[in-house]
């Protein structure tokens, strides 16, 4: 479980396919402290740590992974959120984040209004119901707050602290991000359509 907020970046340093899968291998400031076994959130993803060495640590990412994320396309020099797993004792400064990515979303515009940033994704409307005014949304492992919500699309409001520590700063138009939306939203929609069928 994790709560969105960013501690550390890492950057990809190579992706080797293996089969249906992939190794990747990220180099970062708190790679060191990892363990084999260890579960990291990376741009929003939970995966298991398999091998840690020199400043760089591995992990797999299994063919469903890849269908779902944006790790399909993930290459060599490209910067990954990082976030360690929280504790019982960990104040949770973001929201309760699985790690656990439900699509990826469209960067439709960046607007830099001098101080801080709004970015603006699409929204499919099979995921309409999960987004609400002023509620959370996890981009990219980052724990944030829906700031404007229209029909097809919702903006997010970047200050400058996130826009510095996150690779919400490599984002440009076009590129997609992985979300992945507010665990009680998920659990009561799937109440409401259940109950639908009674």
């Amino acid at each position: 479980m994790f709560s969105g907020i960013i501690k550390s970046i890492g950057i990809v340093q190579s992706v080797v396919t293996q089969g249906t899968t992939k190794r990747i291998a990220i180099s970062s400031s708190i790679s060191d402290e990892l363990s084999i076994d260890q579960s990291i959130s990376h741009d929003g993803v939970c995966l298991t740590i398999v091998a840690v060495r020199n400043g760089i640590h591995e992990v797999d990412v299994v063919a469903e992974t890849l269908s779902k994320t944006t790790f399909a396309s993930l290459a060599e020099g490209d910067v990954i959120n990082l976030e360690k797993s929280i504790t019982p004792t960990t104040l949770l400064d973001g929201h309760m984040v699985q790690g656990h990515v439900d699509a990826t979303l469209q960067c439709l515009d960046i607007e830099d209004l001098i101080g801080s940033w709004k970015f603006k994704f699409n929204l499919p409307v099979e995921y309409a119901g999960l987004v609400i005014p002023h509620g959370s949304i996890c981009l990219n492992g980052v724990s944030l707050t829906v700031a404007n919500l229209y029909t097809d699309s919702f903006e997010v409001a970047i200050i400058p602290y996130t826009f510095e520590h996150t690779n919400f700063r490599n984002l440009y138009t076009g590129d997609y991000v992985n979300v992945e939306f507010d665990l009680i939203g998920k659990y009561l929609l799937r109440q409401a359509e259940l109950t639908q069928y009674k």
